[in-house]
C-alpha cells in the first residue's frame, strides 16, 4: 500500500506545479516567452513526481493501473521509434521546433505527470487539483480583465490585437477559459457550497465567458457549451430517478451538437453563425497530417516534424482554394492527427489507448454513483473539454498539462472510489513502512533531473537573445555553436543567416547557411535562405532550388513564398 506521505507529497507537487507551468513566463531575456519557459516548468514538475513514483510507487502503479502504465510505456517507445527513424534533425525531434517545443521531451514529461497523478488516493488530493484549476483560471481572468480595461503590461509581439492570457495566443486562452468555466461551474454545484460561493463561481465564469468573446476565438465557446452540457447531464441525473429525463436531455444535447458541428462545416441552419474560414484551413491541415501518417505508417515523419513535410504532402486544393500556396503550417491543428503524422499507427494507437482508459474510468464512476460529486464532475468535464479543444487546435504545454494530469487523476479517482469488497484488505489500515529517504528529498532530486532534461531550449533561447542584444558577431556565433545547453535550432539558424546578410557580414551568412542545410536538409527555409544570400555560388543556388522543389514538389513557383 502506498505510503501516505508519498501520496501527499505528489499531491502538493501537482497542486503547485501544474498551475506554475500554466502561469510561468519569462519575458525580457528570451525571444519566446511562452513555450520554452512552460516546457522547462513542466520538466521540473514531471521530473519531481515521476522520481517519487519510481522510488516509492512502482508496485502500487502496477497493482492498480497497469493498463494505463502499459499504454504509457508503449506511447514512449512509439515516440522513440519515431525519433530514431525520422530523417528530420534529431534535435528538432527531441526538443521540438522553435515556437512550439512539443517534441519528444515535452510528451515524455507529460507522461511522467500522468503516471505521478495515478498515485493520488485521498479526496483532498483530488480536490487540490480542482483548486489548482480555479487558481490558474482566476489569475488568467484577472490578467485578461486588466489587459482589456487598462492595457496589457506584458510587451507581447501581438499581431492579433486580441487578449492572449498567459499563453501568448488568443486560441489557447480561449480554450483554457472554456475549460475553466466548465470545471468551475461543475464544482460550484457541489452540495457543500452555499449559494454565496456559487454566486462567486458563476460571476467569475461569466467574466471569463466575456473574455472568451473578446479573444475572438471560437473554440472557447465550443468548449464552454460542451462542458456545461455535461454538467447539466450529471445534475439532472442526480435529481431524478430512472433514465427517462436523462435520456431525453442526452438526445436533445446530442442533436444540438450535431447541428452545431454541421454549422461549423458550413451546413445546416447555423452555418452563417458558426462557420469560419479557418475551418477550411483545418480541413487541409488535417488531410495533410493523415497523408503523413499513411505514407509512413510505422514510424511517422518524426516528432514535431509536420512542418518539414507539409509542403510536399498538402493536397492540390491547397494551391487554388483555402488556405493558399503561401499559407504554411507546422502542425495539423488536431492533436490526434499530429500524433499519427509524428509516429504513424504505433503512436496514434497508444495515445488513443491512453484516452480510452480515461474514458472508461469516467464511465465506471458514472455508472456506479448517481449522487452529484462536484470534484469528480469538475475533473471529468475539464478533461473532456481539453480533449474537445485538442481536436480543433494546437497543443501547447501550459494547456496540455491539464489534459495529461487529469487523465492520471481520473483513473486514480476511479480506483480510489471503488466499493470495498467485504473481507478485502483495501479498506483496512495498513502499517506505514518507514522510508529511507523522504519523498520531498526524492522529489527535489527529480525536479533537478527534470530541469536538466527540459532546460536546453530555454538556455539556448536566453543565450541567443543576449547575443543578438550585444550586436557582437563573436557572441552571436558563440550562441550558434551547438552544445547540450544550446541545441541547434533550424529556425534560429535561418534567422541568423538573414541577420548576418542584412548587416553585410556575408562570410558568416554563407557559413551558417551551409551549416543550416547540413544539419536539417528537410527544412525548407534553410534552403530558401541559402538561395537568397549574396555569397551563394551558382552550384549552391541550383542545389538549393532543387531541394526546395523536392520539399514542395507541387508548387510551380517555390521562390514566390
Amino acid at each position: 500500500m502506498l505510503n501516505k506521505s508519498v501520496e501527499k507529497t505528489i499531491s502538493w507537487f501537482l497542486f503547485i506545479g501544474v498551475p506554475f507551468t500554466t502561469l510561468f513566463l519569462i519575458t525580457n531575456s528570451v525571444t519566446d516567452p511562452v513555450n520554452v519557459t512552460k516546457l522547462f516548468a513542466a520538466g521540473c514538475v514531471g521530473g519531481g513526481v515521476f522520481a517519487i513514483a519510481l522510488v516509492y510507487g512502482l508496485k502500487d502503479l502496477w497493482a492498480t493501473s497497469k493498463t494505463l502504465v502499459i499504454s504509457s510505456m508503449l506511447f514512449v517507445f512509439a515516440m522513440l521509434n519515431a525519433v530514431i527513424a525520422s530523417e528530420t534533425s534529431k534535435t528538432q525531434n527531441i526538443y521540438g521546433i522553435f515556437g512550439r517545443q512539443t517534441g519528444f521531451v515535452a510528451y515524455l514529461v507529460l507522461t511522467f505527470i500522468t503516471l505521478g497523478a495515478l498515485l493520488l488516493r485521498t479526496p483532498k488530493s483530488f480536490e487540490r487539483l480542482v483548486y489548482a484549476l480555479l487558481f490558474s483560471g482566476a489569475v488568467n481572468v484577472i490578467y485578461c480583465g486588466w489587459a482589456l480595461v487598462f492595457g496589457d503590461f506584458i510587451k507581447w509581439n501581438n499581431p492579433y490585437g486580441n487578449i492572449l492570457g498567459l499563453f501568448g495566443n488568443p486560441d489557447f486562452i480561449s480554450a483554457f477559459l472554456g475549460m475553466f468555466i466548465a470545471g468551475t461551474i461543475a464544482y460550484a454545484f457541489s452540495s457543500k457550497h452555499s449559494w454565496l460561493y456559487r454566486g462567486v463561481f458563476i460571476t467569475l465564469s461569466l467574466v471569463a465567458l466575456y473574455e472568451i468573446r473578446r479573444s475572438h476565438a471560437i473554440q472557447g465557446l465550443v468548449v464552454t457549451a460542451a462542458g456545461l452540457a455535461i454538467v447539466g447531464f450529471y445534475l439532472i441525473r442526480s435529481k431524478t430517478k430512472g433514465h427517462l429525463l436523462t435520456s431525453i436531455y442526452t438526445a436533445l444535447i446530442t442533436a444540438g451538437g450535431i447541428i452545431a458541428l454541421a454549422g461549423a462545416l458550413q451546413k445546416g441552419p447555423l452555418a452563417s453563425v458558426i462557420y469560419k474560414r479557418s475551418v477550411s484551413f483545418r480541413g487541409t491541415y488535417w488531410e495533410t497530417g493523415i497523408s503523413m501518417g499513411k505514407k509512413n505508417p510505422w514510424t511517422g515523419v518524426g516528432m514535431d516534424s509536420y512542418g518539414n513535410w507539409y509542403r510536399a504532402l498538402r493536397p492540390e486544393r491547397a494551391f487554388t482554394d483555402t488556405p493558399g500556396v503561401k499559407t504554411i503550417t507546422n502542425v495539423s491543428h488536431n492533436v490526434v492527427i499530429d500524433f499519427f503524422a509524428y509516429g504513424g499507427y504505433p503512436l496514434l494507437l497508444t495515445y488513443l489507448a491512453m484516452l480510452g482508459v480515461g474514458i472508461w474510468a469516467i464511465v465506471r464512476v458514472t455508472i456506479r454513483q448517481r449522487a452529484y460529486d462536484g470534484v469528480f464532475v469538475a475533473l471529468s468535464v475539464t478533461w473532456i473539454a481539453y480533449q474537445l479543444q485538442s481536436v480543433i487546435s494546437i497543443n501547447q504545454v501550459g494547456l496540455a498539462i491539464w489534459g495529461w494530469v487529469l487523465l492520471g487523476a481520473l483513473v486514480a479517482y476511479e480506483y480510489s472510489t471503488r466499493p470495498i469488497p467485504e473481507g478485502s484488505e483495501k479498506g483496512k489500515p495498513a502499517r506505514q513502512k518507514e522510508l529511507l529517504f523522504s519523498p520531498q528529498l526524492v522529489g527535489g532530486l527529480g525536479v533537478v533531473i527534470g530541469a536538466l532534461i527540459a532546460v536546453p531550449p530555454l538556455s539556448a533561447d536566453m543565450k541567443w537573445k543576449s547575443a543578438v542584444g550585444t550586436q557582437n558577431v563573436q557572441k552571436v556565433e558563440e550562441a550558434l555553436t551547438p552544445s547540450y545547453l544550446a541545441p541547434r535550432d533550424s529556425t534560429r539558424m535561418a534567422q541568423a543567416v538573414l541577420l548576418f546578410e542584412s548587416n553585410k557580414l556575408f562570410d558568416q551568412a554563407h557559413k551558417y547557411a551551409l551549416e543550416g542545410v547540413k544539419s536539417n536538409p528537410d527544412y525548407f527555409d534553410a534552403w530558401r535562405v541559402l538561395y537568397s544570400i549574396s555569397k551563394a555560388t551558382q552550384d549552391e543556388k541550383a542545389k538549393a532550388l532543387a531541394n526546395m522543389k523536392r520539399l514542395d514538389p507541387n508548387n510551380p513557383d517555390v521562390l514566390a513564398q
